[in-house]
């Protein structure tokens, strides 16, 4: 199995199992009442099954994209994006510009 495929699976086996404790904590400290609405109910065990996976979801696409994102290469490896230019290679050019009757009349409007 590619080493890609391999990453997103843990990853999102990781953001699924932080749902669930975030959920079970959720129940457990009784949130906006939330343990009683759901053991109050008949279906309050697809409620729970729901929250955890739409939480799940988010923080499996967390997880993911903290894990592509700590792959980057390090400072210490030279240049990358976003690297100033150097102050010699810029040069101010000069630009002739014609002055016409219309641009003369719109600044004396103003």
């Amino acid at each position: 199995m590619p080493e890609l495929i391999k990453l997103y699976i843990k990853n999102v086996l990781i953001g699924f199992a932080i749902a669930a404790a975030f959920v079970g904590m959720l129940l457990w400290f009784n949130v906006m009442n939330l343990w009683h609405l759901v053991s109050g109910s008949d279906a309050g065990i697809l409620a729970v099954v729901v929250l955890w996976f739409a939480h799940g979801i988010v923080f499996a696409g967390v997880q993911f994209a903290w894990a592509v994102m700590a792959l980057a290469e390090r400072e210490d490896s030279g240049p990358r994006g976003n690297t100033p230019v150097r102050s010699e290679a810029l040069l101010t050019v000069p630009v002739p510009v014609e002055e016409t009757p219309r641009a003369r009349t719109r600044q004396t409007r103003r």
